[in-house]
């Protein structure tokens, strides 16, 4: 990893200064000595211990993946404010928590299926393992050897063309910054919104936009920190054939992109 994306010292020093402490009080607190956490700060320590980061993630309350990984000195005091009440900034599922998996009599992780009647109870039960040993699960040939796979049922018309009601089998996606623009995903969200199967696209300011394949529905983005998980899409199973187009569907396009040329001739004008 380039040692210039890597901002442990400048973020301790950081967050110390903004706690309006001097080195040998949080040295005492730590438990370490003024020298090496002087030496922590300015890098000077190569190669710190597991047991440095953890202390340091434990007292500030910051994962330690975005106390590796982001700049805290640029981020907003709100953004702190959330960053230590749990709500990680840093676009990986990893640093939230341990995905939570079940696995068959041969030790093999299993597919859990997330039906209609259960999708209220995911956004609390995600991370339990008992509450995913009552999912019900099953095993699929063909998937890829590596990987935590699960499959969401899709309401609604917005994906079309594939069907309403189909059911997608997907990846768990632990760096979301890996997905590429438009990349289809099943996004779970906080709060009373619902799970979106949606084309992801993960932006510079740490939003993502979230795009329908059916042309009538206008994109539109989320926070980061209003996404639990994001699952990459694999495949689909449904009893519906895929159908073409329609001429109404078609009419409804021609119609938006008029709506969005009219918008933009608005912004123009004043």
């Amino acid at each position: 990893m380039n040692s210039q994306n890597i901002f442990f010292g400048s973020n301790i020093k950081f967050l110390r200064e903004r706690r309006k402490m001097n080195q040998e009080s949080l040295a005492e607190k730590l438990s370490l000595t003024r020298s090496k956490l002087n030496a922590l700060e300015n890098g000077h320590t190569k190669a710190p211990q597991p047991d440095d980061y953890l202390r340091f993630s434990d007292f500030f309350k910051i994962s330690v993946d975005s106390l590796l990984r982001v700049n805290l000195a640029k981020l907003s005091e709100l953004k702190l404010r959330e960053l230590e009440a749990g709500n990680d900034v840093y676009m990986t599922g990893s640093n939230i928590r341990v995905l939570a998996i079940t696995v068959n009599d041969q030790n093999k992780e299993n597919v859990e299926y997330v039906p209609v009647k259960a999708k209220a109870g995911y956004r609390s039960g995600y991370s339990d393992p008992e509450y995913l040993s009552k999912l019900p699960r099953f095993n699929l040939p063909n998937l890829p050897k590596s990987g935590t796979f699960r499959m969401f049922p899709t309401v609604g018309d917005s994906m079309l063309p594939i069907p309403e009601k189909s059911d997608i089998i997907t990846e768990y996606v632990q760096d979301w910054k890996s997905l590429k623009p438009d990349t289809l995903c099943i996004v779970i969200l906080k709060g009373e919104q619902d799970f979106v199967f949606k084309q992801v696209t993960v932006s510079q300011d740490s939003s993502l936009l979230l795009r329908s394949l059916n042309p009538v529905y206008v994109p539109y983005r989320v926070e980061a920190e209003d996404v639990i998980e994001i699952w990459k899409y694999l495949s689909f199973h449904s009893r519906t054939l895929p159908g073409a187009a329609t001429n109404q569907d078609q009419i409804m396009k021609v119609l938006l992109d008029v709506q969005q040329q009219l918008d933009q001739i608005k912004k123009a004008v004043r």
